[in-house]
């Protein structure tokens, strides 16, 4: 986030609103990723599975994302899915309005479409894609977007490479080193991110990492950081996988972002993973940062009791304004007999 932005992040606290915007803009997707959590039963709660929503198209579509954006007024904004790509006649009129707006926008896609050339010429709109790890195993993964086709749809582009380390990719030797190296090596590449496998509770599956493997792979990344800059990895990011966030009540990332799925009203809770996300095992990338930066003194106090202060000023700036807007007595009607 640029510095400018942090301000005005600072200010939609103080105002009683989250500056930040996620929206699974789609149901759909033509890839079958094993461990992806949009898809998974409990991701939605009570809300059904991500397949069953009625979500939106065409003009409908459009229309309900600047509503969304007009009302949260957000900083930035992530546009995610199913598979953003799936709407892209939608996206080629959207990204420029909302560029238009002053929004910061990152859209998470895996590439598995040509991403359209106009697309490299938008202000403050950032491409992220989504691989995981080497080619035969990313290809058996997400199988239609494989390495061949997301070389070919990113050409022209300036991207950012995603990586969610899974108990499988850490089981490889050199892996890592493998992967970095392949990616840094490729001009549309200006960033490597890694984020680390986040189950449910009570999850059993391969993709979990163990204590030991999650603790290997940060000693790595941190080992590459160094050879490879475009590798994204700095202490505060690897320190807040180490010490991940209790709960996401504790969870600076999950306090400043609305999460809205595909039909655009349901809110997605209680972070970006939904269903019962295990904490104690969190590997997302934002709530790393944040909460790692949350320790940083300003002024003599941790930037977490500041974001407390504000958020709490802020929190009595709705309930004052919404106290202003309840009607008065001569606007409620006559009285009940």
């Amino acid at each position: 986030m640029r510095r400018f932005d942090v301000f005005r992040a600072w200010g939609r606290i103080l105002s009683g609103t989250q500056p930040t915007l996620s929206i699974e803009i789609t149901r759909e997707c033509p890839l079958r990723c094993p461990g992806c959590y949009a898809y998974e039963p409990e991701h939605l709660g009570n809300l059904g599975p991500l397949r069953s929503l009625a979500d939106r198209q065409g003009r409908d579509l459009i229309d309900g994302i600047l509503e969304l954006v007009r009302r949260h007024r957000p900083v930035s904004l992530s546009l995610v899915g199913g598979e953003p790509l799936v709407r892209f006649r939608e996206l080629d009129e959207l990204l420029p309005r909302l560029s238009r707006m002053g929004l910061t926008v990152q859209l998470v896609t895996s590439a598995v479409r040509p991403i359209p050339a106009s697309w490299s010429l938008i202000p403050r709109l950032y491409l992220m894609v989504s691989i995981d790890g080497l080619r035969e195993d990313h290809d058996r993964r997400r199988a239609p977007a494989t390495y061949d086709r997301i070389l070919k749809n990113i050409q022209g582009h300036r991207i950012t490479v995603h990586c969610t380390v899974t108990g499988q990719m850490a089981r490889r030797p050199g892996s890592f080193g493998q992967f970095v190296s392949f990616w840094s090596a490729r001009e549309e590449v200006r960033k490597i991110w890694f984020s680390l496998y986040t189950p449910q509770r009570g999850e059993r599956s391969e993709e979990i990492l163990t204590q030991a493997e999650r603790a290997a792979t940060l000693e790595q990344l941190a080992h590459l950081r160094s050879r490879f800059p475009k590798l994204f990895a700095p202490d505060p990011i690897l320190e807040g996988y180490r010490k991940p966030p209790s709960s996401p009540d504790e969870c600076l990332f999950a306090r400043t972002t609305v999460s809205v799925t595909a039909d655009l009203k349901g809110r997605i809770t209680p972070c970006q993973f939904g269903g019962d996300p295990d904490c104690s095992q969190c590997g997302c990338l934002a709530s790393a940062g944040m909460n790692s930066i949350g320790d940083v003194r300003l002024l003599g106090l941790p930037l977490r009791e500041i974001y407390e202060a504000s958020s709490r000023i802020g929190r009595g700036v709705s309930r004052w304004r919404s106290a202003r807007s309840a009607p008065g007595p001569a606007q409620a009607g006559p009285a009940s007999p």
